[in-house]
């Protein structure tokens, strides 16, 4: 390959720095705690324009362009599998209010303050201002997941940015069609048949491609290894047909597409989603250090104080005006209004297809238009850092967090999870939640004064009726090993393997009945199984929680208390961390120790004393019900 420029490297060198940069980001973000697509949009610009490492246009050339619309596509059809009806329960009234009232309110506005304050001209502000209509899906989903907002709100946010993304680019579509009109010769009626032919098209299309997705899934015409890349390839020709009948219609086909999947109800949506999911992750950090990387500092030094002006004006006062009369006269408490008004980052899509549209502008005879693409880049990158840092404080004053302090979900109404969530509850006040499918098993809970859940916590009535952001850890301990198990694989995608624990699966006596070691959670401390950990409640042991200061360390009270066993530690901010089997312990001073003693006067500790006491009950494992 003939390189011209001795800077420029390989498109395969160039898609791995992308990788890297991109993945790497996220993790350094998830470690020290802060939002991934702050940081991503940083490594872009400081790779791209600021050190000149990484030029998009010049090391990978024209496919950026394509790239950026099909990660666009999947990422929006990703995101209408997330859109299940019964998700929107309480908050349906409200987000139509938002897509249906808020979008064409939205234009109106946009489009003023980029013509009054940014000060471009009027058809260059009504395509960019159909396009400030898309929040950015994004840039919502993470922040959704670092904020932990309650239920009704983030089903507002959630909801607007995904229908409203293709919504805003139909909507800058049919402006840039009118501009265009007026600035050529054709004719207006058919550019308004070419737009409604368009959009009809790419909505049949979207709908077709549903429900043959559906019908042949749920009947077993397609075999189950191949279900994800068939669905892909059905994802990327739907969004290429309609694309091609009108630009930027594909986005609307997919997110249709996703949306009627969701709510189909088929069996394998868990693993298609999951794989969807995984894939999105990926396009979304490729995405954004594309997207920092391929601004140029000559681009963004046309903008002046207007820009500044205009981004402060669309924070402050386009946004909350267009919630606020959207929501007005509802039944959505005003606290929810407001963080909802004040929330309205902007993402990819805006972006990608600005950039389209300036140029097609610019090429029509539009000058200003080349402002559009720094002016939506800056608009991204000032919303995401403000709503990516602000977020969290905002719903915290406004009380729309889920809790204070995230809490223990415990699966199984047993006397150890009675013992267990008694003291988190009442001597630690964090949220605990027992849950059993056996309503006898809840009898203790009850009299407890725990909260509970009766059913199963797998089920779809959980997953709606239950504010599962309000919990962090789980622990499943009940008599069903596999159930345990299922429990475990199941919550450890969603909140992470690291925090999910059950008890030591009874040995069986033939292999064939063991259960893969890849499935499940960490094991908790002390490595017993379920019957052994309810034996010690049984005989006398009790939970008890102790102050580790710098005067009495970890080592002073290993000293004190050799035969008790550590189960948890809690530092007062961050939640509550159980202990796994295996690793050494190290808990620092100030944090609160929370482990089971055993009787007074002292036994001979949890081996010794299950050892001499009778033994536990060596009960099969049966079925739950």
């Amino acid at each position: 390959m003939d390189m011209t420029d001795p800077a420029q490297m390989t498109p395969i060198t160039a898609f791995a720095l992308v990788g890297v940069l991109g993945v790497g980001a996220q993790w350094i973000a998830w470690r020290l705690r802060i939002l991934g697509i702050v940081l991503m949009l940083g490594v872009g610009l400081l790779v791209g324009p600021v050190l000149g490492i990484f030029n998009p246009q010049r090391d990978i050339g024209p496919l950026v362009a394509p790239m950026i619309s099909i990660a666009v596509a999947i990422i929006l059809f990703e995101g209408g599998l997330t859109l299940n009806y019964r998700s929107l329960r309480d908050a349906a009234r409200g987000v139509v209010r938002l897509v249906v009232i808020g979008a064409p309110i939205g234009w109106v506005l946009s489009a003023l303050a980029l013509h009054w304050i940014a000060g471009l001209s009027w058809p260059s502000s009504a395509v960019f201002g159909g396009l400030m209509i898309v929040t950015g899906p994004t840039v919502i989903a993470p922040l959704l997941r670092h904020a932990r907002l309650k239920r009704r709100p983030a089903a507002f946010l959630q909801w607007e940015a995904i229908v409203n993304d293709p919504v805003g680019a139909m909507v800058a579509v049919l402006a840039l069609q009118v501009v265009l009109v007026l600035e050529a010769d054709a004719t207006r009626a058919q550019a308004v048949s070419d737009l409604g032919i368009g959009i009809t098209a790419a909505t049949l299309l979207g709908l077709l491609a549903a429900k043959l997705i559906t019908w042949a899934f749920s009947r077993a015409k397609v075999p189950e290894y191949m279900k994800v890349p068939v669905l892909f390839v059905v994802l990327l020709a739907v969004f290429a047909l309609a694309d091609f009948g009108l630009h930027e219609s594909g986005l609307l086909a997919v997110t249709i597409m996703g949306l009627w999947i969701a709510n189909a109800g088929l069996a394998s949506f868990t693993e298609l989603r999951r794989f969807k999911e995984h894939a999105t992750l990926l396009l979304v950090s490729g995405v954004f250090i594309l997207m920092g990387a391929g601004m140029s500092l000559e681009t963004l030094g046309r903008l002046d104080w207007r820009a500044g002006l205009f981004i402060l004006v669309v924070i402050l006062l386009v946004r909350p005006a267009t919630v606020l009369i959207s929501l007005a006269f509802g039944d959505v408490p005003w606290k929810e209004r407001l963080l909802v008004a004040f929330t309205g980052p902007r993402g990819v899509v805006m972006v990608a297809v600005a950039g389209l549209f300036g140029d097609r502008l610019v090429a029509q005879g539009v000058e200003d238009a080349v402002l559009i693409a720094p002016l939506s880049f800056a608009l991204v990158l000032v919303t995401v850092i403000v709503h990516g840092f602000g977020l969290t404080p905002l719903a915290r004053l406004l009380g729309a967090t889920a809790t204070g302090t995230p809490g223990v979900l415990i699966v199984g109404g047993s006397p150890w999870s009675v013992a267990f969530g008694e003291v988190l509850q009442k001597k630690l006040e964090l949220p605990v939640l027992i849950a059993d499918t056996n309503h006898s098993h809840l009898r203790g809970v009850r009299s407890a004064g725990l909260p509970h859940y009766f059913g199963d916590i797998l089920s779809e009535a959980a997953e709606h009726n239950l504010d599962f952001v309000a919990y962090h850890q789980v622990i499943a301990i009940t008599d069903n090993d596999a159930y345990n198990t299922l429990v475990c694989t199941d919550f450890g995608h969603k909140y992470g393997r690291e925090y999910v624990f059950q008890p030591n699966r009874v040995r069986q006596e033939s292999r064939r009945h063991e259960l893969p070691a890849t499935l499940g959670g960490r094991i908790l401390r002390g490595n017993m199984s379920y019957y052994e950990h309810n034996h010690l409640v049984a005989i006398g042991w009790k939970f008890r929680v102790t102050k580790l200061t710098e005067e009495f360390s970890l080592a002073d009270w290993r000293q004190k208390n050799p035969e008790a066993l550590p189960m948890a530690a809690y530092d007062g901010k961050g939640g509550l961390h159980v202990f796994e089997e295996g690793p050494e312990l190290a808990v620092p001073p100030g944090n609160r120790l929370v482990a089971l003693y055993p009787p007074e006067p002292p036994g001979q500790g949890a081996g010794k004393a299950a050892a001499q006491s009778p033994e536990p009950p060596q009960e099969e494992q049966g079925e739950r019900h």
